[in-house]
C-alpha cells in the first residue's frame, strides 16, 4: 500500500493535498481506506480532471454559437422505422435477428451503474419495484425478456442459444446488485452467462476545482457516467470475453426503461442487414421542447445533441409534412458490433469530452462538520454512451413506439413524469392492449363487459388491470390462448397459467 508522504506528495502535484486535512484525526483503519481510495489517482489526470471540471462548468449554458446552421436531420437511408415499415420488411429483419441469436452471435450490456437519487432509493434501480401485481421488479423483467428471446429464436432454429447478459455496475450497485441476483437465483439464467463488471469513479469536484471530502475519511466519488462503458470494457477484459463466445453484436440499454426489448430481433436485423457498426433506437418527440436528446448530424456527423443545446426557435422547426425537423429522441438504446467496440476502446476512448452534470454533494466543512447542501454545490463529470457515434463508419437509427419501448423511470412520485406511477401504467396498458388485440374481452365485478380503451388518458391505468409474463410472451406473440376469452378486470398471465386462466386479487 502507499505510504501517507508519497500520497501526499502525489496529491499536492495535483493541488489538492487538502484531502488529507483531516488525517490527525483518523483512526488507523479510516487512514488505510482512505489511503487505499487516493492511491490509484494519477496526479496529473487528477489535477487535469478538477481543472476541465471547473471550466466546464464556468461556461455559459444553452446552445452553442452557430450550431443551428450545422445541424440537420439524420438522412432517410439511414433511419428504419417499426411503426412505417411494411410487414415483409419487419419480417425479414426480425428473422436475421433470431438468425443471429440463434447463432450466439448476440449479447446484451446493462448500464447500471447510476445511483437511484432522484428516484428516492438507496438501492440500484434494477432492484425497484413500481407495484406491478406480480411484484416483479426491473432486473426481473429483463431476464425473462433475455430467457423468452433465446426460446423464440432456438424454436425457429430448432437449436439451443444463449443471450449473455452484460451489466455494468459502479461501487454503489455492484455489491448490491451481486447479492439480489444470488438470492433470486440468477432468475433462472445461468450463472455463467450473467456477467457483472464496474466502471471507474471519478471525484466530485466544487465550483473553484478542488476534489469534494464526503466524510474526513473518504473522497466524494461519482461514477463516469454511462459513456465510463469503454474503460470498464478495457479494464475488465469483457470484449475478450466476448470474443470467446463468439459475439459479434451487442445491445447496450439502460437500466430504467420498463419497457426495452431486450436483444430486440427486429432492431438487431435492421442493423445487421444495414451492414451498421453503430445504432440507435429513437422515438418521435412528444413536443418540440421534450426534454430529450437529439439523434441528428452537425457538420454531417451522427451524435446526439442534447436538449440544452437547441434553441426554442432549431426544436420547433417543421419539415414539409408538419412532423418536427429534429424529432429522433434519444432512449439510451444502442446497436454495437464488437469490432466497433474495440475500436474505440483501442482509438477512440481517449477522444470523449466529459459533460458537467451539477449535483448536490454532502461533504465536510472547515470544522468536519457534515454537511448537506440545499442548492447544487458541486460537479461530477461524465462521458456519455452515445458520443462514440461519431466515430462510426455506417451508423443508423432505429424509429420505434413510444408507447411499446419507452417508458423510463427517473424521478420519484412527486415528479409529474417518469416516475413509479408512469412506468406502471405503461406497462399494463401495453399489457391490455395485447390482451385486446389477441382478441381477449374484460368483466366488470358484475359481469359485464367492460369498454375497450386501448389507449387510456395520461396518468390514468387502462380499464383493465392485465399483466402477463414476458416468459408467455416477449412483444404481444404467443397469445392465442386468450381468444374469444372474457376475463377478469384485474388478472396474471404467467407461465405456469399460460394454458389455465385465472385471476388475480379480488
Amino acid at each position: 500500500m502507499a505510504s501517507e508522504p508519497d500520497v501526499r506528495a502525489r496529491l499536492r502535484r495535483a493541488g489538492q493535498e487538502h484531502l488529507l486535512r483531516f488525517w490527525a484525526e483518523l483512526a488507523p483503519a479510516a487512514r488505510a481506506a482512505l489511503l487505499a481510495e487516493l492511491a490509484p489517482l494519477e496526479p496529473d489526470a487528477l489535477r487535469l480532471h478538477c481543472q476541465r471540471a471547473a471550466a466546464a462548468c464556468a461556461r455559459p449554458s444553452g446552445p452553442p454559437p452557430g450550431l443551428a446552421a450545422r445541424l440537420r436531420p439524420l438522412p432517410a437511408q439511414r433511419l428504419g422505422s417499426a411503426s412505417r415499415g411494411d410487414p415483409e420488411t419487419l419480417r425479414r429483419w426480425a428473422e436475421e435477428g433470431f438468425r443471429q441469436i440463434a447463432l450466439n452471435k448476440v449479447a446484451v450490456l446493462l448500464l447500471a451503474g447510476g445511483q437511484g437519487t432522484r428516484l428516492g432509493v438507496t438501492y440500484p434501480k434494477g432492484m425497484y419495484r413500481v407495484g406491478l401485481p406480480s411484484g416483479k421488479t426491473l432486473y426481473q423483467l429483463q431476464a425473462e425478456r433475455i430467457r423468452r428471446v433465446e426460446q423464440l429464436a432456438g424454436e425457429r432454429h430448432g437449436t439451443r442459444c444463449t443471450v449473455p447478459w452484460y451489466i455494468m455496475t459502479s461501487e454503489f450497485t455492484l455489491g448490491p446488485t451481486a447479492q439480489f441476483f444470488r438470492e433470486h437465483e440468477f432468475f433462472h439464467l445461468d450463472p455463467a452467462n450473467v456477467v457483472l463488471f464496474e466502471q471507474r469513479m471519478l471525484p466530485a469536484v466544487t465550483f473553484d476545482g478542488r476534489a469534494i471530502l464526503e466524510r474526513k475519511d473518504k473522497v466524494a466519488m461519482a461514477p463516469d457516467g454511462n459513456g465510463g462503458l469503454y474503460c470498464a470494457l478495457a479494464d475488465h477484459q469483457i470484449l475478450e470475453d466476448m470474443a470467446r463466445r463468439g459475439v459479434e453484436f451487442v445491445h447496450v440499454y439502460c437500466v430504467d426503461n420498463i419497457l426495452v426489448r431486450l436483444a430486440d430481433p427486429v432492431f438487431i436485423g435492421f442493423c445487421v442487414l444495414q451492414g451498421a457498426d453503430c445504432g440507435a433506437k429513437v422515438v418521435e418527440k412528444a413536443y418540440p421542447e421534450e426534454p430529450v436528446g437529439v439523434v441528428c448530424q452537425v457538420d454531417g456527423v451522427p451524435q446526439v445533441v442534447e436538449y440544452s443545446e437547441i434553441s426554442p426557435e432549431t426544436a420547433g422547426l417543421r419539415s414539409p409534412e408538419g412532423s418536427l425537423l429534429y424529432s429522433a429522441g434519444n432512449i439510451c438504446n444502442h446497436f454495437f458490433t464488437t469490432a466497433f467496440l474495440q475500436t474505440v476502446v483501442r482509438e477512440f476512448e481517449p477522444l470523449l469530452k466529459p459533460h458537467v452534470a451539477v449535483k448536490k454533494v454532502p461533504y465536510v466543512d472547515e470544522e468536519g462538520n457534515l454537511v448537506k447542501p440545499l442548492k447544487p454545490n458541486g460537479i461530477k463529470m461524465e462521458k456519455f454512451v452515445f458520443d462514440v457515434f461519431q466515430f462510426a463508419k455506417n451508423f443508423v437509427a432505429f424509429e420505434v413506439l413510444r408507447e411499446e419501448e419507452f417508458s423510463p423511470l427517473k424521478n420519484d412520485h412527486t415528479a409529474a413524469r417518469d416516475n413509479p406511477s408512469t412506468a406502471r401504467q405503461a406497462l399494463l396498458t401495453q399489457h391490455y392492449r395485447w390482451a385486446l388485440q389477441a382478441g381477449a374481452g374484460f368483466l366488470d365485478s358484475h359481469g359485464d363487459l367492460l369498454p375497450e380503451l386501448p389507449t387510456p388518458p395520461p396518468g390514468r391505468d387502462p380499464p383493465a388491470i392485465c399483466e402477463i409474463s414476458p416468459l408467455v410472451s416477449y412483444c404481444g406473440e404467443g397469445l392465442e390462448v386468450l381468444r374469444g376469452q372474457q376475463l377478469p378486470s384485474l388478472f396474471i398471465l404467467d407461465e405456469a397459467q399460460a394454458k389455465v386462466l385465472q385471476p388475480h386479487g379480488t
